[in-house]
């Protein structure tokens, strides 16, 4: 059994005009996986300004963070990661556009994709609930279980 302690993540499920805001997962081009935008929380602050925070330095956006509505965790057998992220319903506040000269100060997010329900089935999308979750008829929270860290 790993010692490492469980790294806890915010994430944010922003649909705009029909369209679920996507971010890659990985930097430089290392894999063509996409997820919501958000990442680690920092000590001292809520989930909810950590998030708006993640937000605005993966995007630029402003956002307002909503309910949560998704759970979800993943771990990487041989090195122990563990993450569980908490994902919520988020609205832009302002445009929504994103300029093509934004860069993350971290240096991972280099690319945006603003997914219609439709176009999603095409991409290469993790966790496997989200496009359900963000397009849902009815709004509910829901738990997706540990799986395997994928690129």
């Amino acid at each position: 059994m790993s010692s490492k302690a469980v790294r806890l993540a915010a994430r944010a499920v922003i649909v705009h005009e029909k369209r679920l805001l996507l971010v890659n997962a990985w930097a430089n081009g290392r894999s063509t996986l996409l997820c919501a935008p958000g990442g680690g929380v920092e000590v001292g602050a809520s989930l909810t300004e950590n998030l708006a925070r993640e937000v605005e330095e993966e995007t630029g956006l402003t956002v307002k963070v909503g309910a949560p509505c998704l759970v979800n965790e993943f771990h990487d057998p041989s090195s122990g990661f563990h993450q569980v992220e908490i994902f919520f319903r988020c609205s832009v506040q302002g445009s929504p556009v994103i300029p093509q000269t934004w860069q993350d100060p971290e240096r991972i997010v280099d690319r945006h994709v603003w997914a219609r329900e439709t176009e999603a089935s095409g991409l290469h999308i993790k966790p496997d609930s989200l496009v359900g979750v963000a397009f849902a008829r009815t709004p509910q929270i829901s738990y997706d279980p540990l799986e395997r860290i994928v690129m």
